[in-house]
């Protein structure tokens, strides 16, 4: 199976910003002009994260998503706070290919199968965000940008995902996000042979080895990573030939 490589924009009003652990954000730059960029480069989707919707409950970005939307040739997944079905008609209306959904569901996990089988298993991808807790000695789910732990081991929610009709998982290591330490290998070897859905790998991508770690050792269909393709610290031209160069089938312009 062909493995892609996702940059992911997280945008906080209007501007791309990105942080240590969903914290201390830093000013990156347009989400168009980073997106047009991660085009030309040979990005196989993007991804679009309004970050501070779930928690200020603003209005969706849809201007910036269509402008976004606009300069793409691949894919694009939006997410950050969608709560209705009408929230995601606007939102495929204005450009986005899928909708990555993460509070709502939790809440209403009914809401997952309402959206499948409106829209398309393939058009709904349920964003977890994972973190070890110590006290309970187990890996559970994290909402609001993660400042709130749901009552769900992580496991069990990601079974209840596939079954409920989501068509990718993006599973994103809280402990592990912007450190820049590597990707959650534990964790995500046991999720991704738990289903048969696409998981997208998110959280802690330093380097091109950490690539090579995650596709070596885990079946995730994807790598997601944010903050090492802004900087330029990885090419993402240059991470696709050193995977196909160990193996790994990937997409190479």
């Amino acid at each position: 199976m062909q493995k892609k490589i996702i940059p992911c924009l997280d945008v906080k009003d209007g501007a791309v910003v990105k942080g240590v652990n969903f914290v201390d954000l830093q000013h990156i730059g347009k989400p168009a002009e980073l997106a047009e960029r991660y085009n030309e480069e040979g990005a196989d989707e993007l991804v679009f994260l309004d970050i501070s919707k779930t928690q200020e409950g603003h209005a969706l970005m849809l201007d910036a998503i269509r402008e976004t939307a606009s300069v793409l040739s691949i894919p694009l997944t939006i997410g950050g706070g969608i709560k209705t079905k009408d929230d995601i008609k606007q939102l495929l209306e204005a450009g986005a290919d899928k909708v990555s959904i993460n509070s709502a569901a939790l809440s209403n996990p009914e809401f997952i199968r309402e959206a499948a089988e409106e829209f398309g298993s393939e058009s709904i991808v349920i964003a977890v965000d994972v973190k070890f807790s110590n006290d309970l000695e187990d890996y559970y789910v994290y909402t609001h940008g993660g400042t709130k732990r749901a009552d769900k081991k992580a496991a069990e929610w990601i079974a209840e995902c596939e079954q409920l009709g989501a068509g990718a998982l993006l599973i994103t290591s809280m402990d592990h996000d912007g450190v820049k330490s590597g990707f959650d290998l534990e964790f995500l070897e046991q999720a991704a042979d738990m289903v048969s859905i696409p998981v997208i790998a998110s959280g802690g991508a330093g380097s091109i080895g950490h690539f090579k770690d995650l596709f070596g050792r885990t079946k995730v269909a994807a790598g997601l990573a944010a903050s090492i393709f802004h900087r330029e610290e990885v090419q993402i031209g240059e991470l696709k030939q050193a995977l196909a160069d160990d193996g790994f089938e990937v997409r190479v312009q």
